[in-house]
């Protein structure tokens, strides 16, 4: 008898990827598991770069169902980046939701830097995402994410799915700050109208969680530069929680802008040098 065939990403079987490490002071990454289809490689860095983590979904994507965690430990004055191998796709889905959720932890004296390369939102996708960062005294961390909806290469536009991307920020033990974006339903009367994304395709957040974050506002928004037609920008600071937000119409330009301002800030405030990882580029 002959088996039939998968016929759409639909019908795939849901995964279960898990990816669970510590990186302590001076040391590599360690008490790593892993669980298909989600991998944690370690390359070479260069002197002066800290530990390098890349995320890596062996699946190509996510389809409806998924189940994705990533959870990091970066001990006492520990030092990690952690960096995707490249944009992650959430396919379309007449199934059940597929769910993301990342645990970052920074302890005392910590710097974690959280660099994924975006996230594409196809039509008819359906994800819901928690981001939880979580930071002692003197640690320091600073995230970021960029979300792009519909292969913009491909001229699509997302009109139907369901995104819930929600942030958690605890410091020092009680919660800091709290931001979801809920999009559902017609995605495509919400991303035109002026109450919503005003016509914007791709949008980003980066944060920066320290004690000095009220400090570095008027830093952070020089390096941001003015809004234009095309491309707003924005940063507010709430507590030792500094936030940068881009939205825009074209992808590569808000890459490109999030890119150049990561650069200087992570310079200016993990004291690292001015680039981003080889990845990015590619």
């Amino acid at each position: 008898m002959m088996m039939s065939a998968v016929t759409s990403l639909s019908e795939l079987p849901a995964a279960d990827g898990e990816v669970r490490a510590s990186v302590g002071a001076g040391g590599p990454f360690g008490d790593i598991y892993q669980r298909q289809p989600l991998r944690l490689l370690r390359p070479r860095v260069d002197a002066g770069e800290p530990q390098t983590g890349i995320l890596v979904n062996t699946a190509g994507g996510i389809v409806g169902g998924d189940r994705h965690r990533i959870e990091i430990d970066c001990v006492a004055k520990g030092d990690a980046l952690l960096v995707g191998q490249a944009a992650e796709k959430v396919y379309r889905t007449s199934g059940p939701t597929a769910t993301i959720e990342v645990q970052l932890t920074a302890n005392n004296g910590a710097r974690l830097e959280w660099l994924p390369q975006g996230t594409i939102l196809f039509d008819a996708a359906r994800l819901t995402r928690q981001t939880t960062l979580r930071r002692a005294k003197s640690a320091r961390i600073l995230a970021g994410e960029i979300l792009v909806l519909g292969r913009i290469g491909m001229a699509e536009t997302v009109q139907t799915g369901a995104l819930f991307d929600r942030w958690r920020i605890e410091d020092c033990g009680r919660l800091a700050w709290l931001d979801a974006l809920h999009l559902d339903g017609d995605i495509a009367h919400l991303g035109a109208v002026a109450a919503g994304l005003n016509g914007a395709r791709t949008l980003a957040t980066v944060l920066y969680v320290a004690d000095d974050a009220a400090a570095r506002l008027d830093e952070a928004r020089a390096m941001l530069g003015e809004s234009t037609t095309d491309l707003r920008v924005g940063a507010t600071v709430v507590g030792n929680v500094l936030i940068c937000r881009w939205l825009g119409k074209e992808p590569h330009f808000l890459r490109e802008a999030v890119g150049h301002f990561w650069c200087q800030f992570r310079a200016a405030t993990l004291g690292r040098k001015p680039n981003l990882p080889v990845l990015w580029h590619h």
